[in-house]
């Protein structure tokens, strides 16, 4: 190892950290004002993209978590779809992206099959978002995972970065996205950011009783061609969210933004999975639901309850799939919202 890699060794010495095997180390160390965490192979085993003959990869997929423990298995079914199926020769590079925290996905994805390496990237301000060698760490990557957090600090310290231009790279050549909570919340076209709220956010009494009391949106950030037209909340089943996704439905019509709109509602321990294609399949221990609104609200103001009628509403358990290309004429159940309050129970 030391007649390979002297300067490396050398490096690795002199820092403590302590070498794993052959071609395989793990880092733990600081770069300026970023935190750097990771787990792997030293050499990239692929060859370089100069040389015309990398392996293509069979993506883009996205995996959307909501929240609490994550579902291994969805974050294994991205890696796969990118590799181009479990018995795939292709192994993967996975960063890791969130703005605190450490390295606990290190090692769980680098135990997954078809795992080159995996890095951790603390990236807490804008100009970490636009450094150069940040940039070009995302841009290499198959699979970009966002750990949850809080969606405001994800869209004011990435959005229109060069970050964000990394990762719209790796969707477009092949690769996979995924997020857990406000890691996938930020997936979708509209986007309820938190900035306006207390750190508890909205919930669904505040939103019904006043659609526009401290609930704002971002728009244009990464925009997937399959989550066009759809908003996307977590912690679902939990935190009783119903209430607070018809109402950012609601707000998108009333506002302009679009005349119809698809929320897409994730459980705890649940992940819909969005194939290339825009067949989802959900995953895990919970269900997901997606809610449509495709008319202009009765009322929508500030200060005055919602009222909304005949969302329609399809329950998808775990195992069961929807298409977002094609979206199922049968299968869902009506709810209404009159006055700040829903008709029967919409779960």
């Amino acid at each position: 190892m030391t007649k390979a890699f002297p300067s490396i060794a050398r490096r690795l010495k002199s820092t403590g950290i302590k070498l794993l095997n052959m071609g395989t180390f793990q880092i733990t160390r600081f770069i300026e004002n970023w935190k750097r965490y990771f787990l792997g192979d030293i050499v990239d085993v692929r060859p370089s993209p100069s040389s015309d003959v990398r392996p293509s990869l069979a993506g883009p997929v996205l995996s959307l978590g909501g929240g609490g423990p994550d579902v291994d298995d969805a974050i294994q079914w991205m890696i796969n779809q990118v590799r181009g199926g479990t018995n795939s020769a292709t192994k993967v590079n996975v960063v890791v992206i969130r703005t605190n925290g450490n390295h606990d996905y290190n090692r769980l994805i680098y135990a997954m099959k078809g795992v080159n390496f995996v890095e951790t990237l603390v990236i807490s301000n804008r100009q970490e978002a636009n450094k150069a060698e940040i940039f070009q760490k995302v841009k290499n990557a198959d699979v970009i995972f966002f750990a949850g957090g809080d969606q405001c600090q994800y869209i004011r310290n990435w959005k229109d970065t060069k970050l964000e231009t990394a990762v719209k790279s790796v969707y477009l050549k092949g690769g996979g996205v995924g997020g857990t909570s406000a890691g996938a919340m930020i997936q979708s076209e509209y986007v309820y950011d938190a900035c306006a709220s207390s750190e508890k956010g909205i919930e669904t009494r505040d939103a019904l009783e006043d659609p526009y009391r401290d609930i704002t949106f971002t728009y244009n950030f990464f925009n997937w061609g399959n989550l066009k037209g759809t908003i996307v909340d977590t912690h679902f089943d939990r935190r009783q969210r119903m209430g607070r996704i018809m109402t950012f439905i609601a707000r998108q019509i009333k506002d302009g933004v679009s005349n119809s709109v698809l929320g897409i509602a994730v459980s705890e321990s649940t992940s819909v999975l969005v194939d290339k294609n825009g067949l989802v399949k959900v995953m895990g221990r919970g269900a997901a639901y997606f809610v449509l609104g495709n008319h202009i609200p009765e009322v929508c103001e500030p200060r005055s309850p919602l009222t909304f009628s005949n969302y329609k509403i399809w329950k998808v358990r775990s195992g069961d799939t929807f298409n977002l290309k094609n979206r199922p004429t049968s299968g869902y159940y009506l709810r209404s919202v009159k006055k700040g309050r829903i008709d029967s129970n919409p779960y």
